[in-house]
């Protein structure tokens, strides 16, 4: 590794490191090296999209032994999550003289963690790069869930669960949601079984059991046809649709205009080269917050809330 100041440490979703890698020099925080997946600048941090998680106050260790570094670890706090890229009998090895971190999977609706949780890397057998915090309370930023292999027809729920973990918050009992391109119906299920009112909008049909769900109804329509303005208010409105950011830019606008939703959760898909251009107006809408989640794949999500609370 080469020698220099590191001012702040990104992780990339795996396959993504070029997409990261041209956000970060697009807000003047390019990586100076790149250690596995984690992305090495000597900028302070800044807010990535792409980033699952940023290490915000990095520093750098020299260790004349394996408990040498597991006593400086433990002198700063309890928590640690190790991110062995090499080295690894080493970090192992510290990893044994260290507190176990329960990182058992969510079962969703939970609060994610809130002990303070740091991060750990050795650069070389002798060198120790470590953050006493960073952004994500998971370790490298990937939430894992107790999954339903039986329930749902499609892993996407997988995105709502991990969208709604990070809000803090998710539909419950009493409350209204549209869910637009619905169908096979991951996120319909998903949002029934919390026990929400749901009304599922595609032109395709969904899966039989999902539509027999208490609370779901069913609109066979496009998504992108329907006129907010004679649309009842609801409380949620979630998106999967398949289109272009373009098309996606102007129905959030409309709902929210109309002010007929409290709150959306939106993927945001590309199908080709990452627009980081469209991605800027989506954030710069007003209550808005984008983030690339552990599930998604080339997409984004799009988070927004009438009272901007996240």
């Amino acid at each position: 590794m080469t020698e220099t100041t590191i001012g702040s440490v990104y992780v990339a979703p795996p396959g993504y490191e070029v997409v990261l890698h041209r956000e970060l020099e697009r807000l003047g925080a390019p990586a100076v090296s790149w250690w596995g997946r984690l992305a090495l600048c000597a900028a302070p941090p800044v807010q990535s999209v792409w980033a699952l998680d940023v290490w915000t106050a990095p520093e750098t260790q020299t260790i004349a032994s394996i408990g040498e570094a597991a006593r400086l670890l433990k002198s700063r706090q309890r928590n640690w999550a190790a991110v062995p890229v090499d080295f690894f009998r080493r970090a192992s090895l510290i990893s044994e003289k260290l507190p176990p971190v329960k990182a058992a999977p969510l079962a969703f609706p939970q609060q994610p963690p809130a002990s303070p949780l740091g991060a750990w890397t050795l650069l070389a057998p002798d060198r120790l790069l470590f953050s006493q915090s960073k952004t994500s309370p998971f370790p490298m930023g990937e939430p894992k869930f107790v999954e339903d292999r039986e329930g749902p027809p499609s892993r996407a729920y997988l995105k709502l669960w991990e969208a709604c973990t990070r809000l803090g918050r998710w539909p419950h009992p009493g409350e209204t949601c549209f869910d637009l391109g619905a169908t096979p119906g991951g996120w319909t299920w998903a949002i029934a079984a919390l026990g929400a009112s749901v009304t599922a909008v595609d032109r395709a049909p969904l899966a039989p059991s999902v539509a027999a769900m208490p609370g779901v109804s069913f609109r066979q329509e496009s998504a992108f046809g329907l006129d907010p303005q004679n649309e009842p208010r609801v409380d949620w409105l979630f998106s999967d649709v398949i289109a272009y950011p373009e098309r996606l830019l102007a129905l959030v606008r409309r709902w929210i205009e109309a002010n007929r939703t409290a709150r959306i959760v939106m993927s945001i898909k590309f199908q080709g080269e990452t627009d980081f251009a469209i991605l800027d107006e989506f954030a710069a809408i007003p209550g808005a917050h984008i983030a690339h989640l552990y599930h998604n794949k080339h997409e984004v999500t799009f988070f927004w809330a009438e009272d901007g609370m996240f």
